[in-house]
């Protein structure tokens, strides 16, 4: 393998790896957190409003850290890296915008994304329909 293909393939596993924890590490991070916080009598307030903080401040720490791996990327696979504009400020003439995507296509990183959050989806489906029992209990 040549040192690009290398490259782009190490930051294709790492946003993988980020990805994943954004939905398993983070709340399970968070959790443990919140639980070390709560008193010996349970369940708490306090622990709660802990596993809200730091689960946001994860997830916001990790989404950081995959948009610097999704720009390390491009400009490892020599795309254009272009600024980042919401839909509501772009010109009404954006359609340079969109061919420039359209030739260049969708990046490793986003389809990792992409399958990442499908993956997430499917094994909650499962669990809840298959797994989780019934919320009305057994009588």
């Amino acid at each position: 393998m040549e040192g690009g293909r290398l490259q782009r393939v190490a930051l294709a596993a790492a946003a993988a790896f980020v990805t994943v924890n954004i939905w398993t590490g983070a709340p399970l991070l968070a959790l443990w957190v919140g639980s070390q916080t709560a008193g010996p009598s349970g369940l708490s307030m306090t622990a709660v409003g802990v596993v809200v903080v730091v689960l946001i401040a994860l997830v916001l720490a990790l989404t950081a850290l995959l948009t610097r791996i999704n720009a390390r990327y491009d400009r490892a696979a020599g795309r254009v890296v272009d600024r980042r504009v919401s839909p509501w400020m772009r010109s009404m003439r954006a359609e340079r915008d969109d061919a420039t995507r359209a030739r260049q296509g969708t990046s490793a990183v986003e389809r990792v994304v992409v399958w990442s959050v499908s993956a997430a989806v499917l094994v909650f489906n499962v669990w809840f329909f298959f797994f989780s029992g019934s919320p009305l209990g057994n009588g």
